[in-house]
């Protein structure tokens, strides 16, 4: 094999040193760092969010203040190898770009192949890329780069069942993501074919229960937002929820009497599960017969892989599913040297 004596420029990988540490900066996220080829979906512009600060800082908690000491052990600093992508199961790949972030953050010799692009379907026992190095790097990068690709492929492959089950309405996310992974998780919505919801508190104003009822109602909370958004000259969407008929009619009064910047009226449980298993939809069909294209609107509540297609036919312009994210199941990804082994394991386990 090649011996490459030069070393990692990233300090904590690096096997003659022990220590980094990582300091998050506010920057705003752009798609510096990002190799064009393998952008395919651009992650969500966020004017705080430091994406190459997460990944620092996830390398670093893997490698604490000693780097890898198995590593050190086991592997002569200069060996090159090559390891290949191996899908353990079927679904929808993410996270492409952000690997070769990884890969790029650990070492940037590293050379990476793929033979899929974020957004594809990979099926079980598939080699879909490979990386070829210095043999240290990328098992140090292995862990890091595979925990966020299977997050992303599981929160893309749910979000693309839902997608298209939900048609017309389109899908969102909502902001029950990981904390510090918000960007990451909103990344995969779009890249498994959803559409992102607000990014932060920042971004859009939402009239929630919690502000309705410290307001003293629906019309006071609606008041004092346009009021809020005209003194500070800010023009953003805003939403209201609304979770009865009577909310309902108290927006549409509201907005009929006043200039107001209201935007979209989340529709919340109407969607009244049965206990056959099957939803009843027709207090959301009333609501957004009564809203009748005025304002855009939002189903929110009891939804899921087996009920999103009865919502969709509602008329809503949205779907909101916090499960996108909140309870994703991690798509069976590996990175193997020996793919030969993996593949006659994967058999033994019926895992690829």
């Amino acid at each position: 094999m090649n011996r490459v004596l030069s070393l990692s420029p990233f300090s904590s990988l690096n096997p003659f040193t022990n220590r980094l540490v990582v300091k998050m900066s506010a920057t705003a996220t752009s798609n510096v760092g990002i190799p064009a080829g393998s952008l395919v979906v651009k992650p969500p512009a966020h004017p705080t969010y430091d994406l190459n600060g997460v990944i620092q800082l996830a390398l670093s908690e893997d490698a604490g203040d000693r780097g890898d000491v198995t590593c050190k052990a086991t592997i002569p600093v200069e060996m090159e190898v090559e390891a290949y992508f191996l899908a353990k199961e079927d679904g929808i790949v993410a996270g492409i770009a952000l690997a070769e972030m990884v890969f790029k953050e650990v070492d940037p010799s590293l050379k990476v192949e793929w033979y899929v692009k974020d957004g594809d379907s990979v099926h079980k026992g598939l080699q879909f890329g490979k990386v070829h190095g210095r043999a240290h790097n990328i098992v140090v990068a292995e862990r890091v780069v595979l925990n966020f690709m299977q997050r992303m492929s599981g929160i893309a492959t749910l979000t693309k069942a839902m997608a298209d089950a939900a048609r017309p309405a389109y899908i969102l996310e909502t902001r029950k993501t990981a904390p510090a992974l918000r960007l990451v998780d909103k990344w995969a919505v779009l890249i498994g074919g959803g559409q992102n919801h607000r990014m932060g508190l920042f971004d859009m104003v939402m009239v929630k229960d919690n502000h309705i009822s410290i307001a003293g109602g629906i019309t006071n909370a609606m008041k004092a937002v346009d009021l809020y958004l005209q003194e500070n000259n800010l023009q953003m969407g805003v939403e209201v929820e609304t979770r009865t008929i009577e909310e309902v009619n108290e927006v549409l009064e509201y907005a009929s009497t006043t200039k107001t910047s209201l935007t979209r009226i989340m529709l919340d449980n109407m969607v009244v599960p049965l206990s056959s298993g099957d939803v009843d939809i027709s207090m959301l069909k009333e609501a957004v017969e009564l809203i009748n294209g005025r304002f855009e609107t939002e189903a929110s509540g009891n939804v899921t892989l087996e009920t999103v297609n009865k919502i969709g036919q509602s008329g809503v312009t949205y779907i909101s599913s916090g499960a996108l994210t909140h309870s994703v199941k991690a798509l069976d990804i590996s990175l193997k040297i020996d793919t030969a082994l993996a593949l006659e394991v994967g058999k033994r386990t019926k895992r690829a």
